[in-house]
């Protein structure tokens, strides 16, 4: 078989002297029309394969004979478009809109999510007026939830609600902007109530988590614990496994509750990222909370409340959304002990 390039699909036969090396350094002398960075990206994607098997580790080694296939997609466009994915609106007028995010949902297009976006809905919803001050492929965002994190978000429809919704979101408690969160976590703290004022930045060990570290950017985050739950049996029946804390944002930085729940040992229920270290806990749960965190698959955690200044008659708006159903079962087969 000859080594081939065309714009949709690049196949090359792995040479001897090839073998063992990386799958994406040998991608990227084969065919150079492709950047190394780019390869990666592909192999992460799931678009390269080895003989006919999809790899998605870019560090794999080669083999002699091997026929790796690389597929390119067509080029995406710079400009989101809209689809009709259903929004659930909790309050919309002609400068803003507030959502009930559900959870799976990402907030805007980005490397591995060109499509099926929240950005991507509120275009076909909103049209031509959706504001765009946050970007070409952020119009009308003014903050975001994590894909797994359900919850209220307000949009801005055109660029002065984007510009004074922006603006209180930056100042935070002097502009009477409300920011509360509901999070289920492992144990519970000693007393009702508290703040986490721990300033946060990129992890030294892994750059896709944040980290409470010294000289990072001023975190604050209030909480108070409106339910304990006990362990159901054995020896530590009668001792916290787990509670419910309203949390409160002073700040607003990247997964900031949920580090700092972690931080004070205290990380949120179902978190692939920060509570890693407490799946083996799952064992205490009774049988339906076990059940119940197995069928949640994310963070127990839900953006309750929101309250901020309308743009432009300047009324102070809050919005409540209750727990969605997936934290509510949660909750209550945590409340069966």
């Amino acid at each position: 078989m000859t080594d081939e390039v065309t714009e949709s699909i690049g196949s090359v036969t792995i040479q001897p002297e090839e073998a063992g090396g990386r799958l994406d350094r040998v991608l990227a002398a084969r065919i150079p029309a492709l950047s190394r960075s780019r390869l990666k990206a592909l192999i992460l994607d799931g678009q390269v394969t080895i003989d006919g098997r999809t790899i998605l580790d870019p560090s794999a080694d080669v083999k002699s004979g091997q026929v790796v296939s690389v597929n390119l997609p067509p080029p995406e466009e710079a400009v989101p478009r809209g689809e009709a994915i259903p929004l659930d609106i909790i309050y919309e007028d002609d400068q803003l809109i507030v959502i009930n995010k559900p959870k799976d949902l990402v907030v805007h297009p980005s490397a591995g999510h060109a499509s099926g976006t929240l950005v991507n809905a509120l275009i076909a919803h909103c049209g031509d007026s959706l504001s765009g001050i946050g970007g070409v492929k952020r119009p009308g965002i003014v903050h975001r939830l994590d894909k797994d994190t359900t919850g209220l978000m307000v949009v801005a429809k055109n660029d002065r609600a984007h510009r004074h919704l922006s603006k209180q979101f930056a100042d935070k408690l002097e502009s009477g902007l409300q920011r509360g969160y509901l999070a289920i976590v492992w144990g519970a703290p000693d007393r009702i109530k508290g703040t986490i004022d721990a300033p946060l930045d990129r992890s030294s060990i892994n750059r896709e988590k944040q980290a409470v570290r010294e000289g990072g950017r001023d975190a604050i985050t209030h909480w108070e614990m409106r339910e304990r739950y006990d362990a159901p049996d054995g020896k530590d029946a009668g001792k916290p496994i787990a509670s419910l804390l309203a949390c409160m944002l002073e700040t607003g930085r990247t997964h900031q509750i949920r580090v700092h729940l972690a931080h004070i040992g205290h990380p949120i229920m179902g978190d692939e990222t920060y509570a890693t270290g407490f799946k083996t806990k799952a064992s205490r749960l009774n049988a339906p909370a076990q059940a119940a965190l197995a069928a949640l698959g994310r963070q127990a955690l839900h953006a309750a409340v929101l309250g901020f200044e309308h743009p432009i008659t300047h009324e102070h708006l809050r919005f409540e959304a209750p727990l969605p159903p997936d934290m509510a079962r949660l909750v209550e087969s945590l409340r069966q002990g």
